[in-house]
């Protein structure tokens, strides 16, 4: 027998790649505004940027960041007063040859910049003025469309600049719906596994234990989060940092969005204005945790002691609206298997609202 015959198994050669974006400088404390040049300077990102801010976080944080970056860079400004494909437009147009974004706001705004920065192939700089959920870190932003609200890929920041004083004095209200949305990657990350073992969805077991630390961290120290105080504004700001390092590390919001996402931004779709993103996903928590047979009771304290809503009343919506949006949820990314996914009917969806009164 010649050598030749012989079948040698060729050598497998590893080729799975993956890219992934993460935040290289991130700063958060007491008055850490004034890093934000060195920040800056150490990222060598361009002279020239364009500042993206809100009417009332431009007097809040806006006109300080213009004034600091002002004496070593060429600065354009934009106000974006809300968000939609046209104003995402007229910023970009604003950014002209601006080498970088800074956004510094609300979701809103923080948004505007990372899809705004997407678009042009820029670098952003996030500069949250409120921790009311983890777009201040992620790579994905919300834009509200004549269809409802739509989840599309934007630049993830490049650098986050926090600063607890100026989060610590917004309102409660804002810090509580970020507790919310951190507290919803405990289903998000259930959803997850279960679309793994019925649909074969491929998991990130980094992004799953990431997300998931961040979740229990926040509810063991829901007891002691209090209203307009830097340490609680620094906790918060970390989690929400976490959590959208996650989802970058996946690839995917999936660590941190799922069935609860989904009947949140029914909620939005159906009662537009009446919850904060955060405060909606809260309430879905509780009901898909029911769902998913886990420990709901336990996640609808930790909501109460942070002082997010546990019920469509405290929401100031109609239980019907609640019911409506459960059986709505499983249209908004159909191709994102959840729970909401295993033939929920009107009957049993009126059952879990009424379950979300039961003490």
């Amino acid at each position: 027998m010649s050598a030749g015959s012989i079948k040698v198994l060729k050598n497998k050669i590893f080729g799975k790649s993956k890219w992934m974006q993460l935040p290289r400088d991130v700063v958060i404390g007491h008055d850490v505004l004034p890093q934000l040049p060195a920040v800056c300077e150490d990222l060598r990102i361009g002279q020239s940027v364009l500042i993206v801010s809100g009417g009332h976080t431009r007097d809040i944080a806006g006109e300080r960041v213009r004034a600091l970056m002002a004496e070593s860079y060429e600065i354009a400004t934009f106000t974006a007063e809300t968000i939609s494909p046209e104003v995402i437009k007229q910023a970009e147009k604003a950014a002209g040859n601006a080498d970088f974004l800074i956004g510094v706001g609300g979701g809103r705004v923080i948004d505007t910049a990372k899809i705004t920065a997407y678009n042009l192939d820029r670098q952003f700089i996030s500069i949250p003025t409120a921790a009311s959920h983890d777009g201040i870190a992620s790579a994905r932003a919300s834009v509200p469309t004549a269809e409802g609200s739509g989840s599309l890929e934007a630049q993830p920041p490049i650098a986050i600049v926090a600063d607890t004083g100026i989060i610590a004095a917004a309102p409660h209200r804002l810090l509580a719906a970020g507790c919310a949305d951190i507290i919803s990657n405990y289903t998000a990350i259930l959803d997850w596994e279960l679309a793994h073992r019925l649909r074969g969805e491929p998991v990130s077991e980094y992004a799953v234990a990431l997300s998931k630390m961040t979740a229990e961290l926040l509810m063991k120290n829901a007891h002691v989060l209090k209203p307009h105080s830097e340490e609680t504004a620094w906790f918060v700001t970390r989690a929400l940092v976490s959590s959208g390092v996650a989802m970058s590390i996946a690839g995917s919001s999936r660590p941190g969005s799922g069935s609860e996402h989904k009947f949140g931004h029914a909620i939005e779709r159906l009662a537009p204005g009446k919850a904060l993103h955060g405060e909606a996903c809260g309430i879905g928590t509780i009901i898909a945790m029911y769902l998913h047979g886990g420990d709901w009771k336990t996640i609808r304290e930790a909501l109460r002691s942070v002082g997010a809503p546990v019920t469509p009343g405290e929401l100031g919506i109609e239980d019907a609206v609640a019911v409506e949006a459960l059986l709505m949820a499983k249209t908004i990314r159909p191709e994102r298997f959840t729970i909401l996914d295993m033939g929920l009917n009107e009957e049993s969806a009126w059952e879990l609202v009424r379950m979300l009164y039961r003490e």
